[in-house]
């Protein structure tokens, strides 16, 4: 999702990186699947006490069809932002994106946090946590434009102009890309796999769901 940077609100402002836990960034076009892994991990490790899956802050309202979020009006989230409600806060496609405040809280308690993020918000992870991990998630163009066009959400020349502007770029060290042309089994199972290497690095013992 691209994006564009938003101005740290004072009350979420940190004046060094966040330590001791993890942030994992997932990133990515539109269309690659960045929910798909995120819930093919979650559903291995629903019972971690380490690992957080971050709910995001949309200024839509929840489908249910696309990822689930909690909704606000512009103005609730003007207002919450201010209030410092979110550790992470940028604008893209005509809405608002929040990632909760709790995600700081998480990282100082030694915990991964993984949350759907912007790659435009890459540099200020950087400066906002000690230790970031991004997992850009792709996938092929023609691939790209199928999974855009079954949405129904835009017209032909919108999803062009995504595909536009979703070309890769360098988003510095620590990134990982997962590619999610196949089945969205192999890559959850990429994922997953880095999300426990994340764990490792994190300051408490990963704790896995039990198989059945």
């Amino acid at each position: 999702m691209n994006g564009t940077a938003a101005t740290d609100p004072s009350p979420s402002r940190v004046s060094q990186p966040i330590g001791n836990g993890v942030f994992v960034a997932v990133v990515g076009p539109s269309g690659a699947g960045k929910d798909t892994v995120i819930e093919h991990a979650r559903g291995h490790l629903a019972d971690s006490c380490i690992i957080e899956f971050a709910r995001r802050v949309i200024t839509r309202p929840c489908d249910g069809q696309s990822e689930q979020h909690d909704s606000m009006t512009e103005d609730e989230f003007e207002t919450a932002e201010k209030q410092g409600a979110f550790a992470l806060a940028w604008k893209a496609h005509g809405l608002r994106y929040g990632i909760p405040a709790s995600a700081d809280a998480a990282i100082r308690d030694g915990r991964v946090v993984i949350a759907n993020a912007s790659r435009n918000e890459i540099a200020r992870m950087r400066r906002r946590y000690a230790t970031l991990i991004v997992a850009e998630i792709t996938a092929e163009p023609e691939v790209l434009a199928e999974r855009l066009a079954a949405r129904g959400r835009e017209s032909r020349a919108e999803v062009l102009a995504r595909l536009a502007r979703s070309k890769p770029g360098d988003l510095g060290p620590s990134v990982f890309r997962i590619d999610n042309s196949g089945t969205p089994d192999a890559a959850g199972d990429a994922f997953l796999r880095l999300v426990l290497q994340a764990a490792e690095h994190a300051s408490r013992p990963v704790a896995r769901k039990k198989s059945k």
